[in-house]
């Protein structure tokens, strides 16, 4: 029973190993992914500054869509549905908000998150985007 008893606790102990293994890729896998998305921003910004187009307040929705609320940012919408964006600084931001009167009066103060290189990826509605195609259609206008 002792041998059995070790197996397991031995098979238990790879598997978590392996588990942490893992995750440890895929963290340095998005990080990666999250630095050249940050590169192709910082271009983005730079010539949407020189060039246009101007950059816009920029409004988080709720989380059912049905309001809009005020934030302290300006920058560039990246989705047509404006769930996603990029302030004049560079960061991302996903434009969600939870409903609340305080929301409705004060606005949001949404956080920046890291940026990917599609965005929508893995979502439910299948409208993934390449992130270059997006910042490169703002910049068309």
């Amino acid at each position: 029973m002792a041998t059995s008893t070790g197996d397991a606790a031995a098979w238990r102990e790879q598997r978590r190993e392996a588990a942490a293994a893992h995750a440890e890729a895929l963290e340095r896998r998005q990080q990666a992914e999250s630095d050249r998305a940050r590169v192709m921003i910082a271009e983005f910004v730079a010539r949407a500054t020189a060039q246009g187009p101007a950059p816009v307040p920029l409004r988080a929705r709720s989380s059912t869509g049905a309001a809009r609320f005020r934030t302290p940012l300006r920058g560039w919408y990246l989705r047509v549905d404006e769930s996603v964006a990029v302030d004049v600084d560079g960061r991302f931001y996903v434009l969600r908000a939870e409903p609340s009167l305080t929301a409705r009066l004060r606005g949001v103060s949404p956080e920046p998150s890291a940026p990917p290189l599609v965005l929508g990826a893995g979502g439910r509605d299948g409208e993934s985007l390449d992130l270059k195609d997006a910042l490169d259609r703002v910049l068309r206008g």
